[in-house]
């Protein structure tokens, strides 16, 4: 019986035909009773100090204050009760409003909602209490037993819409789970994937959803399965994002150039050489009788220290080079303003110098300048490395020769230059010597004029330096190369002049790309201060600021660049099947497809595994077999190619 007070009188509410129950008490354990023991139904088996009850065939001694009891019994076995949280039964409404503000007992609980008091009644009414949406238990102090309230309705309407929003929320997480573990997503799935594509690009480290389908959370494991789910395309570069390379050129508004004094130097012939492509011509050379000039794009004329352009370099550092696209240090339009050859004439910073009979440098003359130049390429001129560039080629030869008697690393080492066009991988080994090996001399020589020169006037710019490693090699084989190149450290900025081991150069400073390199752009910019007589040169602190900032930026650039090349040159082994498929097709030859064979030079071998280098592709893969000679060539077969790994594996077809 429920009571329901007012002002004027106390209503009584019999809900019949439920019938009152008496209160159970926490003294009333008998034997086949039915308790509540952590979470589980429970059967009284005997009462002595302690309680025996039994569950699932387990037996246990108990408190009587451990557990709770839901029914006087008897019942024999916990499995004949339907133990899920039971559906609100149609009753529910009617006795929240009967109960109100009362505690009432859970046989008169159970009464209420299932008009009965039986041992499932009894656990189904208790399930709903601590389920603890509908239901409170209350402690009641003068019975020392512990009653059952009604939640305010509101509460329990609150609840309820909290509870279908999170049970719709899992249900929704389910199915996205499911589709993700079929490997068919949806589009709308993409937006709940981005964690996924965080953890690939290395910006998180945890990710749910590769938790709960049982995929480890590493950067190859996240990669590996966009692609499958078609999130990423297969084709699709994560370096430059996981080396936190921005990906954006800079949009910065360009000021006019600072009038400067400059020498006419237009009389000279001066040839900007690059690669087939190159967008960037910053440098040309001449030579003016015995005298070398380097003329360089007069980036300082533009970006002044501190300036809204140079903050920006400095955060960058260099520019990015990928196969598939550029990111630039500097806006654009500085190189179409500057770029050596790119106008009818071309405003220049430019250091002479003479290269005597030993390869040292005399006579350094730097200046601002204006020039004509003229644009080519490596393959062009190399065909006339006996009538336009003879003389060039042997004045470079000089330094080279000086370098290489000054124990310069000279690792003849392949290197290939790597362009994506239209989605399609073309790779073409560089060549060795010829107006290359020219304009490499040069641009050195140069780097070690302007050391000397910034010594000799106190001009403080960065210098690079390279230690000396612990034996001097002079290596003539692809193996000692190979293994040559692992014993340096790599070359490093400093305030004050070094050697450069690997140069084979007494002290050095990169000076000759200013437009994609921040540290040559300050180089520029201390020289300019100098020229120009202002003496406002950065100090020490900020020149080391700098560096380091550079450095950073460099670092991760130069990074990003190798490992999206080994990306690249995976998809070329992939479309090299394609393609080769295609070829045959169109030929009406045989329609399958071949794998890419070719050369490989055993470098190096260790315990269990024998690393080859590739000359056509610059890749250095390892072997299983170990039965091979350093320096033997072998002809091998690509068998697999792994993407997120940046690995691909290789079989020996034949010994050549």
């Amino acid at each position: 019986m429920i009571t329901k007070s007012s002002k004027n009188k106390t209503s009584v509410f019999i809900s019949s035909p439920f019938k009152t129950q008496p209160i159970l008490h926490m003294s009333e354990f008998k034997k086949g009773a039915l308790v509540y023991y952590k979470s589980k139904p429970a059967i009284v088996e005997s009462v002595s100090d302690k309680i025996d009850i039994s569950f699932f065939k387990t037996t246990k001694r108990v408190r009587d204050k451990d557990i709770k009891l839901l029914h006087p019994g008897p019942i024999s076995d916990v499995n004949t009760l339907d133990l899920a949280l039971p559906e609100p039964p149609e009753t529910l409404h009617e006795t929240l409003e009967l109960m109100e503000d009362e505690a009432i007992s859970l046989s008169e609980l159970s009464d209420l909602l299932y008009g009965e008091f039986s041992p499932q009644s009894a656990w189904s009414s208790w399930m709903l209490v601590v389920d603890e949406l509908y239901f409170e238990p209350v402690a009641d102090n003068s019975k020392k037993d512990e009653l059952i309230k009604a939640r305010p309705l509101e509460l329990i309407s609150s609840d309820k819409e909290k509870r279908d929003l999170k049970l719709k929320q899992q249900e929704s997480w389910d199915a996205l789970i499911q589709r993700i573990s079929s490997g068919s997503i949806e589009e709308a799935d993409h937006t709940h994937l981005v964690e996924v594509e965080q953890v690939a690009c290395g910006e998180r480290e945890n990710s749910k959803i590769l938790k709960t389908i049982g995929i480890k959370e590493t950067k190859e494991a996240a990669h590996a399965l966009l692609i499958k789910l078609g999130y990423w395309p297969q084709n699709y570069n994560p370096w430059p994002r996981r080396m936190g390379v921005t990906m954006n050129n800079p949009e910065i508004a360009i000021p006019d150039a600072i009038e400067t004094e400059r020498r006419d130097l237009r009389h000279l012939e001066a040839w900007a050489i690059d690669d087939v492509g190159n967008q960037d011509p910053d440098d040309a050379i001449s030579l003016e009788g015995n005298r070398l000039w380097v003329h360089i794009a007069d980036v300082s004329s533009l970006v002044t220290p501190d300036s809204e352009l140079d903050v920006e370099a400095r955060s960058r550092g260099t520019n990015v080079y990928l196969p598939d696209q550029t990111i630039h240090m500097l806006p654009s339009g500085i190189t179409e303003k500057l770029g050596l050859g790119l106008q009818a004439q071309s405003n220049a910073l430019s250091i002479g110098f003479i290269i005597n009979e030993t390869g040292e440098l005399e006579d350094i003359d730097i200046c601002f300048s204006i020039v004509n130049v003229t644009r080519t390429t490596y393959d062009d001129a190399d065909t006339e490395l006996d009538s336009t560039f003879a003389a060039l080629k042997a004045v470079t030869e000089r330094y080279h020769q000086r370098r290489f008697d000054n124990n310069a690393a000279m690792l003849d080492l392949p290197e290939v230059n790597i362009k994506v066009v239209d989605g399609e991988v073309f790779i073409r080994p560089y060549g060795r010597g010829g107006s290359r090996e020219i304009v490499t001399e040069a641009m050195l020589a140069t780097g070690e004029a302007v050391a000397l020169f910034a010594q000799e006037n106190n001009i403080p710019i960065p210098y690079a330096y390279q230690p000396e490693p612990e034996e001097i090699q002079h290596p003539q084989k692809m193996s000692e190369y190979y293994a040559y190149r692992r014993c340096f450290k790599a070359s490093r900025h400093t305030t004050q002049p070094a050697p450069h081991f690997g140069l084979g150069l007494p002290m050095y400073t990169r000076v000759t790309s200013p437009i994609r390199r921040y540290l040559d752009l300050i180089v520029h910019q201390q020289l300019r201060s100098f020229l120009t007589q202002s003496h406002d040169f950065l100090d020490h602190e900020a020149l080391v600021e700098r560096i380091g900032l550079a450095d950073e930026g460099s670092f991760a650039a130069r990074k990003a660049e190798r490992n999206s090349n080994q990306h690249w040159k995976l998809l070329y082994l992939q479309q090299f099947k394609k393609k080769q498929g295609t070829l045959h097709n169109s030929n009406n030859n045989s329609s399958e497809n071949e794998d890419w064979k070719g050369e490989a030079i055993v470098v190096m071998h260790d315990e269990r595994k024998t690393t080859v280098v590739l000359p056509d592709l610059a890749l250095e893969p390892k072997l299983q077999r170990q039965d091979i000679e350093l320096d033997e060539s072998l002809l091998v077969q690509v068998q697999s190619v792994n993407i997120p790994e940046l690995q691909a594996f290789f079989r020996v077809v034949q010994g050549h």
